[in-house]
């Protein structure tokens, strides 16, 4: 029972799910009855089910044909109704078909035109949409011509702003067209661009610089020139200031007003405009020559492109070789001023170019590298003008180097470099320069005492006598008293010489010139280097004059006078050095005139010339001699030889009434003495072997010519018989043979008051020999004759007791 009621239960639950499942698909949309029918073939009822839906299909179908039943008679009437409207929708749709026939050809013009118009709003909504893309675009295209004609004219840091404009700001507004993409793949190749025709400006500007050094150094040294010149005008004028050129003054050589060098614009960024230097006319400046804004342009570019240190390297290598190729001085700089003119300017061009990149650039170049380069610059410069300048045989030439080096010292003084160093070599060249000075005036010298004809300077007016006395210093009131013609005791190289000198001081008195020495340096500067003049030089010269072997004893007795009006006039040139260096005479360590040393020496070595001159030419004469020692005849008269050996001395003395007295007397003596001992010489010589009295009588006739000539006093101021105690010797000796006084001089002999003190017993035995050899040989016969025999014993006892003498004297 319950199995049966449980049956029933599920078969009445079916049935009421298929019932749900017929309603909903009876009422469902056809779209979704899928899930339904799915849920009848998930269950397990699916026939039962069927035959519902069966059932339900046959109870719809009676339902139908009951409907269509009571319906047909209103279905028939309606077809024929449909029917008639047939024919009527087909005249309405002929009618619509002609009319719309009609239209159409009507309309076709205007269908046309709405076409057209169809296009044109087409092609104007395309337009606009092309103008806004255009005006998009457009912006980004004019920069780009921008950047390209920036960098057609070489504008390159303003093209390097457009560059990153056109980069940061237009082109992501347009991104997606494909030419900007192709312009940002250009953006690195266009700043290489920028970046190598900068760099390949900066080094044409480079070798603009290097082919510009030389002009540009030589119009900062004639700034420098023009401002000393100035200096020294204004010096001569009551002022208040330095007289030193200002280092911002300096600057006036290369620009007037130097704007800011950040770079805001393209005149901002470094470009100098020649056309803005309108006042220096005169002196062009330094941007007048070379064009700066490619340095500057190269700086700014590589800043912004994040290479600054790279560029600052570059610069600095360049620069440091060119600096040591200006610094190579040409082989042949000696030869011509302008040799070293060419090597200072390229020097200062280039130190002037530096010193203006470094106040016109932020940290392109820094002080400690200009110091480098200087330091460099000075060591290599002092080394080449050193070695150069000891080439330089021309005073001239080192005078104008000189004054070529203080106006390069100046000129890079002014801006600021130290130039110390090139004032202490300027002194090593003043030595140079006194050499060279002191080889000029020693053919000065040599000429004007070649030239000299050693007479006394005539003069037959006034004017003439006023000239003379204007070129020397000299006062002789017994000469101005004299009536013209009359004549100067001195020859015309005195004031030559005197003038020369002070042409000479002169000369080292422009060395000396813008040296910033004081007084008192350039005082001892001059004395040292007219000491030299004089006490070398000039001494020298008159040596070799004196030591000529042609010279005469007029032109001898000349100098000595010359001499002596040169040493007089050696307070005048103490007086002219103190007036032109404003140095008292009496200051400490000022340096004393050395030229009475070497005037009293030259005139020394003079009168020791005329003395060795008399001597030969007394010489000279004595060759004549030709004595028969063997004679037995007297002339009873001097022998011709000695009469004119006197004569010439006659004459000679004569000329020495203008030499001072002693040095007459001196050179009297002098004679007077060798003449004696040349003819005791000739009586001794070992070449006479023999001599007979009567030519020991001939010879006392000689002897007795030269006392006379003694006596006569052919100088003035000798006591009574000085002059004859020349021949003494020779007298005593000759009296002693010709009066045969042996017993007298053997008594007397060694005694203070002795007769025959000045005859020497080695002399007298010597002259007794060669008597003794003779009166052997001419008297073979006389030892058979008593009288001969007693004078041969006496002298042989002569003979015998002189040598005991001589042997006790030894003794």
């Amino acid at each position: 029972m319950e199995r049966s009621k449980m049956a029933e239960a599920e078969s009445l639950e079916t049935a009421a799910e298929h019932e749900r499942i017929l309603r909903e698909i009876e009422s469902t949309d056809t779209a979704c009855i899928g899930p339904t029918l799915r849920s009848v073939y998930d269950g397990e009822e699916h026939g039962r089910f069927m035959e519902k839906l069966e059932t339900r299909i046959r109870n719809h179908d009676r339902e139908i044909e009951k409907m269509c039943n009571f319906h047909y008679q209103g279905f028939v009437d309606s077809i024929t109704e449909l029917l008639k409207v047939r024919g009527e929708a087909q005249k309405l749709k002929n009618q619509v078909t002609d009319t719309n026939r009609k239209l159409q050809h009507e309309g076709k013009e205007l269908v046309i035109a709405m076409e057209e118009l169809k296009q044109c709003r087409l092609q104007q909504r395309n337009i606009s949409a092309t103008v806004d893309k255009l005006m998009l675009c457009l912006p980004v295209l004019e920069m780009y011509s921008k950047l390209r004609d920036q960098m057609k004219t070489k504008r390159h840091y303003p093209a390097l702003k457009t560059l990153e404009h056109l980069e940061h700001t237009y082109l992501p507004q347009v991104s997606h067209y494909r030419f900007c993409k192709v312009m940002v793949d250009n953006i690195p190749k266009l700043r290489e661009e920028i970046k190598d025709v900068s760099m390949s400006d900066l080094k044409d500007f480079l070798e603009s610089i290097r082919k510009h050094s030389d002009k540009i150094g030589e119009t900062a040294m004639k700034q420098a020139q023009q401002q000393r010149n100035l200096d020294n005008i204004v010096l001569q004028q009551p002022r208040i200031g330095s007289k030193r050129k200002s280092k911002k003054d300096a600057y006036t050589i290369f620009d007037t007003e130097m704007e800011s060098t950040s770079p805001k614009s393209e005149q901002d960024s470094g470009i100098l405009d020649v056309e803005d230097e309108e006042d220096d006319e005169e002196v062009p400046g330094a941007q007048d020559l070379v064009d700066f804004s490619p340095v500057y342009r190269c700086l700014h570019i590589y800043s912004v492109l994040g290479a600054r240190e790279t560029f600052e390297n570059y610069y600095r290598k360049q620069r440091r070789k060119q600096a040591r190729l200006v610094l190579q001085p040409p082989s042949n700089m000696h030869e011509t001023l302008d040799g070293y003119r060419k090597y200072f300017n390229q020097i200062v061009g280039f130190f002037v170019v530096e010193d203006h990149i470094l106040h016109t650039t932020q940290g392109l170049v820094n002080r400690a590298y200009i110091d480098e380069l200087w330091e460099m610059a000075l060591s290599k410069t002092i080394a080449a003008l050193r070695t150069h300048s000891s080439y330089c045989s021309d005073p001239n030439l080192v005078l104008d180097l000189k004054n070529l080096i203080v106006l390069f010292a100046d000129t890079l003084q002014v801006y600021g470099f130290p130039v110390n160093q090139l004032f202490d070599m300027l002194l090593e060249i003043r030595d140079q320069y006194s050499e060279t000075l002191l080889k000029k005036w020693a053919g000065i010298f040599r000429n004007i005492l070649d030239s000299d004809n050693y007479s006394p300077i005539p003069v037959t007016s006034e004017e003439m006598y006023k000239k003379v006395v204007g070129q020397f210093p000299f006062q002789d009131t017994e000469l101005e008293k004299q009536p013209f013609p009359k004549k100067f005791p001195f020859s015309e190289f005195v004031p030559k010489v005197y003038n020369q000198i002070k042409e000479f001081i002169y000369a080292c008195l422009k060395f000396s010139e813008d040296l910033h020495l004081s007084s008192t340096e350039v005082d001892d500067m001059i004395r040292k280097s007219t000491n030299l003049l004089l006490t070398r030089t000039l001494s020298n010269s008159l040596q070799n004059v004196i030591k000529r072997k042609n010279i005469g004893l007029t032109e001898l007795v000349q100098i000595i006078i010359n001499t002596t009006h040169l040493e007089k006039s050696c307070k005048y040139l103490e007086e002219f050095i103190t007036n032109i260096t404003n140095v008292l005479p009496e200051t400490v360590h000022t340096t004393k005139l050395y030229g009475t040393t070497t005037f009293k020496d030259a005139r020394h070595a003079a009168e020791e010339e005329i003395y060795t001159n008399l001597n030969q030419k007394i010489d000279q004469f004595l060759q004549l001699a030709d004595y028969d020692w063997m004679t037995g005849d007297l002339d009873n008269k001097a022998s011709d030889y000695l009469v004119d050996l006197i004569a010439f001395l006659r004459s000679t003395f004569a000329v020495f009434t203008h030499l001072p007295g002693k040095v007459a007397q001196t050179a009297c003596m002098s004679a007077c003495k060798h003449l004696a001992t040349s003819l005791m010489q000739l009586l001794l010589e070992a070449e006479v072997r023999q001599l007979t009295l009567g030519a020991l009588q001939q010879f006392n006739l000689d002897v007795r010519e030269c006392e006379q000539f003694a006596r006569s006093g052919p100088v003035p101021g000798f006591q009574e018989d000085t002059l004859q105690l020349a021949f003494i010797d020779l007298r005593q000796l000759l009296d002693l043979f010709i009066q045969w006084d042996w017993s007298t001089y053997l008594a007397d002999y060694g005694q203070p008051n002795c007769k025959y003190l000045r005859v020497n017993p080695v002399t007298a035995l010597t002259l007794l020999e060669k008597m003794k050899d003779t009166s052997r040989k001419n008297n073979m016969f006389a030892q058979f004759r008593k009288n001969e025999r007693d004078k041969q014993k006496l002298i042989d006892t002569v003979a015998k007791q002189l040598r005991g003498l001589i042997s006790s004297h030894h003794s």
